[in-house]
């Protein structure tokens, strides 16, 4: 009996791809092909101590020490067979699949489930196509051949195995490397979790399901009245399909997005895009082959749905959407399926009271709160009675079974009585919508007046909101109960059924209403007299949240990022009260132009690194048409904010006007920090615009200025600054010591994103200045801290020096790789280089004679198909 390897090994499995079908094609030469695919794999196991444990047919079972090894076995293999002359010109297609893990001996063999998932990885692959585990690509990632890298496929589920696995592909150079996807169960779902069964619904599921499932039917619309149990139907149909969608089933919520070009970064956000590919067309290109099915919920406020919908489905042929809204969408080869209310039962009796939906959906949540609940001949009529007062809707029943726990049947069946009858003789609206209403006013009314207003407070956030946000402006109202606690006042409502608790990232608590309750909310807020009020506290209490952000950003850029993004609707919210109420009274528009002004800029940073440029230039401009003229700090920032992401789109000389207003406003009200930032982005401009030498005066004095100041933040930026003039006037040594100096106050404030754009910066420098090796070695290091920062404006800059870099080291083709890659993003993003005819033409002026002009131009449309962070990650592995 041989002696195996016990511990950690790596273990492969591999066989031929559609063997059955090259048998009959070869026939007798079948086994000639088979016997040269043996000899060249086993070749490639020996030469890197690879264990033979199998032998079946086509396929192999074999054990490495370490990944590494099986990794560069696989390689070998996947070479030598494709350099091999097979018989009759066909191709022997292997796919192979390396998992590493802790397989018990046993007898001669190995057993266990690391061995099982091997196999199934192996499985899911095509020929050709080398799949590793997450494990065995962190293990083997640092000692990958130059020319091999790691591609990573995301998590899908695997046959027999609960937990979804991470799964990555080796691409190797001169090998196909574009796949089909895997061949797995699908691909881990963004679903979220139900915490209760779905109740009265399994016709329906099963029909939609079917549905979905044909090939007739690519859009599934389920339409009826807030509460119906729409979103909950939608996600159990996506739940029950995701097997049948094998690159994944994605929920999106959009109740509070309300525009098409929030609708696409928000579907962006969801697949975990990057951030070149938050708009068409690229968003679309990375959907393009994938069978997935997008689950959009609540479209009915958002204009341009249809066009979304419309495009997503045409650009990809294997996805199916199914949407919840209270209309429907009206686009071509729309299905339409109206989400009725729960069953009610016919009668009063125990045995037909127990077979209806409804009543059974009442139980279940009356359960939650009282788990002693029984229906009894006693209680079994006012049950009815109320599951029929309340239609079915499957939102007024939970919310009125909430109440079991303080209130009998008989109890709750009178204050409905009392409270809906009125409301219920009302002509306007339709019935169902009318009764949900009254539920949700009959459970608003037995609040204490305290919790009332509180709640309905709750109605001005936008996407919810932390506990700070809710202790400043919910527990701000002028019949409540200051003194109390915020979150016993939430879990107040939790009880009733009236709000969301979700768990942050940080763990910290986030509150959230239903978008009918929050309507209702808003509702009651008017009716009280108290909607502008609660309004202007939210608009001033993230205004706060912003101009702290602002300043967390230059110590914790990431920190910052993820704060505002999760935030980003309550701006929005924010911006668009703060301008409409601008153009009300006059006092009142003074004050809040001023927020306008304020929130609008102090986000300057955000809408510039998170690819929010398009956006951010509306909010500027809307802001910028209301501020009149009159000097203020205010109306010098929003100018040169402007300014500045105009200089981001292309527009160098309206940015030079802007923050040249920028700067004499800030002057004229005596404010030097302004006054600097001003003088940066004009010199910034002025360089775009190809005015060199004014840009060289103007940093200068914005150095000079900043030194002054002495805000070590904003210093670096104008070191920075100016090093790029002295750079472009080729002094390099002015330019280097500028740029190091600014290196070692970013490196010792911590600031990352900072740290990135000044080692780009020197990266450049070192290239252009004839020390490209320097250069490369620096940019090379640079890459994961740049591709963390997700910073688009950052990520388009270092590709365009990589590419100098490698231009200078003689690598013509992957230089026209980033130099499309990143011309593409920049077409993505509304962002256009105004200096790209001359880079382009000087970059083809340095590698004339390295390739033909005809190659040169092939490679840069190649790259143009890439994100130019794949690229950089590629460049990352070597």
């Amino acid at each position: 009996m041989r002696e195996l390897l016990s511990g950690t090994v790596s273990m492969l499995f591999s066989d031929i791809e559609g063997s059955t079908v090259l048998l009959s094609r070869l026939g007798r030469r079948y086994t000639d092909a088979l016997d040269a695919h043996r000899a060249v794999l086993r070749s490639a196991w020996a030469a890197h101590e690879g264990t033979e444990m199998g032998t079946e047919g086509d396929s192999f079972f074999v054990v490495f020490p370490t990944a590494e090894g099986a990794v560069q076995a696989a390689v070998q293999a996947q070479r030598g067979l494709e350099s091999h002359v097979w018989p009759g010109d066909e191709r022997v297609r292997v796919r192979i699949g390396i998992h590493t893990g802790t397989p018990q001996v046993h007898e001669d063999d190995y057993v266990g489930m690391d061995v099982h998932r091997a196999a199934r990885i192996a499985a899911c692959a095509h020929g050709g196509q080398v799949v590793l585990s997450a494990v065995s690509a962190e293990l083997a990632r640092d000692e990958l051949p130059q020319d091999v890298g790691l591609k990573d496929l995301g998590s899908h589920h695997l046959k027999d195995i609960p937990e979804p696995e991470r799964l990555f592909q080796l691409t190797v150079e001169g090998l196909q490397n574009d796949f089909p996807a895997l061949k797995t169960l699908g691909a881990s779902s963004s679903l979220p979790l139900p915490t209760t069964h779905l109740v009265g619904r399994e016709p329906a599921v099963a029909e939609l399901v079917e549905l979905v499932a044909s090939p007739d039917v690519r859009l599934l619309t389920l339409t009826g009245p807030g509460g119906s149990g729409k979103t909950r139907l939608a996600i159990e149909v996506a739940r029950n399909l995701v097997t049948t969608f094998p690159d994944g089933v994605f929920f999106l919520p959009l109740a509070s997005v309300t525009t098409a070009d929030v609708m696409w970064t928000t579907i962006a956000d969801v697949l975990d895009l990057p951030r070149s590919s938050r708009m068409p067309p690229r968003l679309l290109e990375q959907v393009a082959h994938r069978a997935a099915l997008f689950v959009l919920d609540n479209l009915e406020q958002l204009d341009g749905a249809d066009d979304v919908v419309t495009e997503l489905l045409r650009a990809a042929p294997r996805a199916a959407v199914v949407a919840s809204t209270r209309r429907p969408l009206g686009v071509p080869g729309e299905q339409l399926y109206p989400v009725r209310p729960l069953a009610l039962p016919t009668d009063s009796t125990l045995a037909t009271a127990e077979g209806s939906p409804a009543v059974q959906l009442f139980l279940q949540h009356a359960r939650s709160v009282r788990p002693d609940f029984h229906l009894t001949a006693e209680n079994v009529a006012a049950v009815v009675a109320i599951c029929r007062r309340l239609d079915g809707l499957p939102l007024a029943v939970e919310l009125c079974a909430a109440r079991i726990r303080l209130l009998g049947p008989q109890a709750l069946l009178r204050r409905i009585d009392t409270s809906l009858d009125v409301a219920s003789m009302s002509r306007h609206g339709p019935p169902r919508h009318r009764t949900l209403r009254d539920t949700l006013a009959w459970s608003y009314n037995l609040l204490p007046d305290g919790q009332q207003a509180f709640f309905r407070r709750l109605g001005v956030f936008a996407g919810g909101a932390d506990l700070e946000a809710v202790a400043a402006v919910a527990n701000r109202a002028p019949s409540g109960d200051r003194s109390a606690v915020p979150l016993d006042l939430v879990a107040d409502l939790v009880d009733a059924s009236l709000v969301l608790v979700s768990e942050t990232p940080d763990g910290e608590p986030r509150i959230a209403l239903l978008e009918t309750i929050r309507s209702f909310a808003r509702e009651e807020l008017r009716a009280a007299g108290e909607l502008d009020e609660a309004r202007s506290e939210h608009a001033v209490h993230y205004l706060e949240v912003a101009e702290r952000l602002k300043v967390t950003r230059d110590s914790d850029h990431l920190l910052a990022l993820s704060q505002a993004e999760i935030e980003l609707d309550n701006f929005r919210e924010a911006l668009a009260w703060a301008m409409r109420q601008g153009r009300a009274t006059e006092g009142a528009a003074r004050d809040n132009t001023t927020i306008a002004i304020r929130l609008s800029s102090s986000l300057g940073w955000l809408w510039y690194t998170g690819g929010y440029v398009v956006e951010g230039c509306r909010w500027l401009e809307a802001a910028l048409e209301q501020a009149g003229s009159a000097p203020s700090a205010q109306l010098a920032d929003c100018l040169g904010t402007y300014a500045n992401l105009l200089i981001a789109r292309g527009q160098a000389e309206r940015a030079c006007e802007y923050a040249t207003q920028s700067l004499d406003v800030a002057r004229t009200v005596t404010d030097e920090e302004r006054e600097a930032f001003a003088m940066g982005v004009l010199g910034t401009a002025q360089m775009h615009r190809g005015d060199v030498e004014s840009a060289r005066q103007t940093f200068e004095s914005s150095l000079a200025l900043h030194r002054r100041i002495g805000n070590r933040s904003r210093l670096t930026r104008a070191l920075g600054n100016l090093a790029g003039v002295e750079e472009e006037l080729g002094h390099y040594q002015r330019a280097e010591e500028l740029t190091l100096e600014a290196l070692e106050i970013v490196r010792a404030d911590g600031d990352l994103h900072e740290a990135a754009v000044q080692g780009q910066n020197l990266a450049n420098l070192l290239a252009v200045s004839g020390r490209a090796d320097e250069a490369s070695r620096l940019a090379q290091s640079l890459i994961g801290q740049v591709l963390q920062l997700r910073s688009p404006n950052l990520t388009m800059a270092f590709a365009n020096t990589y590419m100098n870099i490698l231009i200078r080291l003689g690598d013509p083709v992957r230089a026209a790789h980033l130099l499309g890659a990143e011309e593409a993003m920049r077409d993505r993003l509304s962002l256009p280089n105004p200096y790209q005819e001359e880079e382009q033409a000087e970059a083809w002026a340095a590698v004339e004679g390295q390739i033909s002009a005809e190659d040169w131009e092939r490679e840069i449309q190649t790259g143009r198909q890439a994100p130019v962070e794949d690229l950089l990650v590629a460049l990352s592995d070597g």
